[in-house]
């Protein structure tokens, strides 16, 4: 009789943390730091599409600056949320500290969406948040490299990855446009 429980009690704990270990991760997943040093609980936007961007201050996309703060003020009170990721991973593009970031985007296209610390968003030191977006194995939905600053990956009300939209795709783009908008 002891074997039989103990093989039950066995396969029971086999099949728990087999369940356990092929949870998909999704966004409310991860804590970030801030642009100002600080913990930032991804989770706190459950219910909202988030839209996370890695941004870049010398680049020739820096002026999606401007029309993501427009798309934010625009849709902000609709349940919707943009997240800048400053990142130096494509020539050097954003050399700056966390402070002389936030003092640009600030002074020159008068950001208010968060803002996270400055990350490597590609590779061998790719912040875990990173590896979740662009990993099919990680995200269930696709394997997409970050290929360039303000590259845009769409996360659902549910904390999904929904789709990844170009870095010369304009942040006011039908494509976003229609994911905003549709429910």
């Amino acid at each position: 009789m002891k074997k039989g429980i103990i093989s039950v009690l066995l396969f029971i704990t086999v099949v728990l943390l087999a369940s356990a270990q092929n949870k998909q991760k999704n966004l409310y997943d991860f804590t970030v730091i801030d642009i100002d040093g600080k913990k930032f609980d991804l989770s706190q936007f459950k219910g909202k599409k988030v839209m996370i961007v890695n941004v870049a201050s010398k680049c020739g996309f820096t002026p999606q600056y401007e029309l993501l703060q427009e798309l934010y003020d625009e849709y902000k009170d609709t349940g919707f949320v943009i997240i800048g990721f400053p990142a130096n991973n494509f020539k050097d593009q954003e050399p700056g500290s966390n402070k002389e970031i936030k003092e640009f985007c600030t002074l020159n296209y008068g950001v208010t969406f968060p803002m996270m610390e400055k990350i490597s968003v590609a590779g061998n030191d790719q912040a875990p948040l990173y590896k979740w977006l662009t990993h099919k194995s990680e995200n269930g939905k696709i394997d997409q490299e970050v290929t360039w600053n303000f590259q845009k990956f769409l996360i659902d009300e549910k904390g999904n990855l929904v789709d990844v939209v170009m870095p010369k795709e304009s942040p006011k783009s039908k494509v976003i446009l229609n994911w905003l908008t549709k429910n």
